[in-house]
């Protein structure tokens, strides 16, 4: 116990320790949390190579980056890639909408968010995986993945980029390949990766290297495709 005066004990509610509650509950989360990634390592480790997409829920059917989205997951699957999404609305049900009506395999990882995302309708009955946990969901896009295609998104998006990047530019997982789509929107990012990280020297100049930009499905497939040439294709870590 703290010997600081202004430090105020654990809460007492009817002589209940707050705090051996939360530790009592910590406990049956820790198998929660495992029972997530049993479910997650059994689903996707028989999907074979895959690639995830990523990008905003709020992005609208028929708009410029839904389809965008539909185009680079049917190029995937016509090079042999099963696709990942998020599960949800927006650009992850564009991902999933392209690889089913390309006959390819279709994951969906979806987060449990109350009055906020459902399942899409495009996802493989047998490969749609429900998360409590961002962080256990997270480690299924990047282990599973031979590469990122990153569209347009939000916060979610951004998040999912650059752990991608971290894990990539720290050896924490094997390389694999991280497309950007939409030049516009990612353009002022890059501009300001250049002239703010590489010039402070927050990042190596190299690290830039690490993601490839375009607005082309085909050159975003034919990239992944290309980088796997000289590897042998598995899990990431």
């Amino acid at each position: 116990m703290s010997n600081n005066p202004n430090i105020r004990p654990a809460a007492n509610i009817n002589g209940y320790d707050v705090w051996q509650d939360a530790r009592i509950k910590d406990l049956w989360r820790v198998f929660r949390i495992m029972g997530e990634f049993v479910e997650g390592f059994e689903t996707l480790s028989e999907v074979g190579p895959a690639v995830s997409i990523f990008g905003s829920a709020r992005t609208k059917p028929g708009s410029p980056e839904y389809v965008l989205g539909c185009e680079v997951a049917k190029e995937l699957v016509a090079r042999g890639f099963g696709v990942i999404s998020g599960g949800g609305p927006g650009i992850m049900e564009a991902a999933n909408k392209g690889a089913h009506e390309a006959k390819g395999v279709s994951v969906g990882l979806n987060i449990n968010i109350p009055h906020e995302q459902y399942a899409n309708p495009y996802i493989d009955p047998d490969r749609l995986v429900n998360f409590d946990f961002f962080f256990v969901r997270k480690v299924m896009f990047v282990k599973y993945a031979q590469g990122f295609v990153v569209l347009p998104g939000g916060f979610g998006t951004m998040d999912e980029l650059f752990e991608a990047l971290t894990l990539i530019q720290t050896n924490k997982s094997t390389r694999f390949p991280v497309v950007l789509m939409g030049t516009k929107f990612w353009s002022g990012l890059v501009d300001w990766l250049k002239s703010t990280m590489v010039e402070a020297g927050n990042i190596h100049p190299e690290d830039l290297d690490l993601f490839y930009l375009t607005d082309d499905p085909v050159k975003a497939a034919d990239h992944i495709v290309e980088f796997h040439s000289q590897t042998v294709m598995k899990p990431n870590f």
